[in-house]
């Protein structure tokens, strides 16, 4: 079996130049192999949660949301909200071809049109607007140069890279495929705040007076800036002391992710694989759709995450790896859920994880996108 000893090169460096944990990979190894982890489902009271605590994003064209556009706008023109586009993970949906900058309207990438949407907002409303992109190890150089033609005044960007860790298998040994390599992968987003500390990101964002960003996935490409979404994170945080604001949207049959859920009366983000057996997920009608606004303090803030356990298959055999999810946040810090529509003109969740899926969504994605303006 392979060990750290027989390492090669280019797969030390790789653990080097993105953060592997060695630590903190031992310890899960070694529970691991001692059979020692901790069930995955939570172990706690949980109940779905209610009507009233799911707060509706206000129409388009009403009062209510006019008022959070309007708030949302002076928080722009402050210079306090920054942006967040996720885009690590390991390349595999779209053929190995990291999916940022695969084409989706003509030959603008996935990361052309989050950038130009961030661009349109900037400009109109006078604001400069940072753009933080994190990448992972399978993509970090691709988005490095993605960007060098992207980069204006009104959105600066930046790329920080996710951490890094090794698979194993059952046994707990390191994981070698069918010539001998080792096998890294990215271990989740939830690697987002701790990343944007160890690059430096988060302190540079709030020395410039940032004090809110909001996170999107790089293939929801409805999860827009939209002035309206940062003011009702803003009012909700008055009203309820929150300060993260999760947007969940209505659920269909089949839909698969977290939920907000109440656990011990604390409302926050579950993942489907923690609800306890006899949980009627169908209880909850909305699920989260994995755009978050954050105040930067909370992002700040020290706190452990969970590592879970995933098993997943590589070339035909199973492995385990061990990942952190972002949501798991709205646990340890107070949280309000922001209900979205997605589809119509309003639609902020159209997400795309494979080809057929973009050419299912194209049509929409793009009718959205120009109804507002960065298309």
């Amino acid at each position: 079996m392979p060990d750290f000893a027989y390492i090669d090169e280019r797969t030390r460096s790789l653990l080097h130049t993105f953060g592997f944990d060695r630590e903190t990979f031992e310890k899960l190894r070694q529970a691991l192999r001692s059979g020692v982890l901790p069930d995955n489902t939570l172990q706690q009271n949980v109940e779905p949660v209610v009507h009233s605590d799911v707060n509706p994003l206000g129409d388009l064209g009403g009062v209510a949301r006019s008022e959070d556009f309007n708030r949302g706008v002076t928080a722009l023109q402050d210079g306090r909200v920054g942006l967040v586009i996720l885009a690590g993970g390991m390349a595999t949906r779209f053929g190995g071809v990291v999916k940022a900058t695969v084409p989706v309207v003509d030959d603008r990438t996935f990361l052309d049109l989050k950038l130009q949407d961030a661009i349109h907002i900037a400009k109109r409303h006078g604001a400069v607007v940072p753009v933080y992109l994190m990448s992972s190890f399978a993509t970090d150089a691709p988005l490095r140069e993605a960007i060098t033609t992207h980069t204006v005044p009104e959105v600066p960007v930046e790329v920080f890279p996710q951490f890094i860790s090794l698979r194993l298998t059952d046994a707990g040994e390191l994981f070698a495929d069918a010539e001998g390599q080792l096998s890294p992968y990215a271990p989740g987003h939830g690697d987002l705040a701790f990343a944007l500390k160890r690059s430096g990101a988060l302190n540079r964002f709030q020395q410039r007076g940032g004090e809110i960003l909001l996170m999107s996935n790089v293939d929801n490409l409805t999860a827009t800036l939209d002035p309206a979404v940062i003011g009702a994170h803003l009012r909700l945080a008055e009203a309820n002391g929150s300060a993260i604001t999760v947007e969940v949207a209505p659920k269909h049959p089949g839909d698969k992710g977290g939920a907000p859920a109440k656990v011990n009366g604390i409302a926050q983000i579950v993942e489907s694989f923690r609800f306890p057996p006899d949980f009627d997920q169908d209880t909850i009608p909305v699920f989260n759709t994995n755009t978050i606004v954050f105040d930067a303090a909370a992002l700040a803030k020290d706190i452990e995450l969970t590592w879970f356990k995933v098993n997943k298959t590589v070339g035909g055999q199973g492995v385990i790896q061990f990942e952190r999810l972002v949501g798991e946040l709205t646990g340890f810090v107070p949280t309000s859920f922001l209900g979205v529509q997605r589809e119509g003109e309003d639609a902020r969740f159209q997400p795309v994880k494979d080809p057929a899926e973009l050419e299912r969504r194209r049509a929409m994605i793009v009718d959205v996108l120009k109804r507002r303006g960065s298309l």
